[in-house]
């Protein structure tokens, strides 16, 4: 057994894309208060009402089991979902010159092992939910979670919209580490939804803009294949103005963020960490052109890496230091 093989097989170093965005949801949500409940059945909550003040701000525990399933719900969730990928479409990746060398086409991996893998990582996603209990939302939404990560794979056989689907993939990780450490009561109050919303809807624009950008590269095949892409239905030119126009989506979701996160302490450090992604975003658009796609990796790879470590250090440093 190849550890390097398996590790290329799932990507490894793409963690960096959510995991930063799952860590950030978890610091956010512990330092945001607590709604609570007032005057037989109202909620106060960031201080808007009177008897705030007065009851005092509670907050949700930091548990080391909700960090531990945190990270093992992700690293098994992202593992699988690739894994299938692979499968998926290794006739169609022995086919395009550009991935013929990934693992199942080149033979450093078989069909059966990853299948194995899959079902393995499937079933451990499954089981770190259990570490958020007494917290039943994780464990009751798993497999839903988990079939909508898996579909993804198939998308681009129907449907265009592929890089959303990717996108709102991803996204999910915000929305469920917010409800595994808050509980029922994300449930309860709608208001309790704001700021992970709207990370999930940074997220999912950021995502889908980069992969329409990455897709770029098999735009050709794509079409002589009849798989649906941005590129190959719109054309590299309008797939690269789709893109910038996602990402412009993204940065108004970031603004919103950084505005309604106020209550979790989101401050001063945050805006300049929104104000350096939006440099990020266009040096990324900067160096990708319909005439020139040689420098897609390294905007697909470098910028969007150093968008989420960024946000995660500048939004955790403003909210617990």
């Amino acid at each position: 057994m190849n550890p390097a093989a398996w590790l290329g097989l799932i990507r490894f170093s793409h963690t960096v894309f959510a995991l930063p965005f799952a860590l950030l949801a978890a610091l956010l949500a512990w330092a945001t208060p607590l709604p609570v409940m007032v005057d037989g059945g109202s909620y106060a909550s960031g201080g808007e009402m009177m008897a705030w003040d007065t009851i005092g701000a509670t907050f949700p525990a930091v548990r080391w089991t909700d960090w531990l399933g945190i990270l093992l719900c992700m690293v098994t969730a992202r593992s699988a979902a690739m894994a299938f990928n692979r499968l998926a479409d290794h006739h169609l990746d022995a086919a395009n010159p550009r991935t013929a060398g990934r693992h199942l086409p080149a033979g450093v991996l078989s069909r059966q092992s990853v299948l194995i893998f899959t079902f393995l990582c499937a079933a451990g996603f499954v089981a770190s939910t259990l570490l958020f209990l007494p917290n039943r939302l994780p464990l009751f939404g798993s497999v839903p979670v988990l079939a909508f990560l898996l579909g993804y794979s198939l998308a681009k056989r129907f449907t265009a919209s592929a890089h959303l689907w990717l996108g709102a993939a991803l996204a999910l990780s915000p929305l469920c580490v917010w409800a595994a450490i808050r509980g029922e009561i994300t449930l309860e109050v709608p208001e309790d939804w704001r700021i992970p919303l709207l990370l999930a809807g940074v997220v999912t624009f950021w995502v889908s803009g980069f992969d329409i950008i990455y897709a770029c590269q098999d735009a050709d095949y794509d079409s002589k294949a009849d798989l649906h892409s941005v590129p190959a239905r719109f054309g590299v030119r309008n797939a690269l103005r789709i893109a910038a126009g996602l990402h412009g989506m993204m940065l108004v979701c970031l603004i919103a963020l950084a505005v309604v996160g106020k209550t979790a302490g989101l401050g001063i450090l945050f805006w300049i960490v929104v104000a350096v992604t939006a440099g990020l975003v266009v040096v990324q658009h900067w160096l990708v052109s319909a005439e020139d796609l040689t420098r897609v990796n390294q905007a697909f790879f470098h910028t969007n890496a150093a968008v989420s470590v960024l946000l995660l250090v500048g939004g955790g440093l403003d909210c617990w230091v």
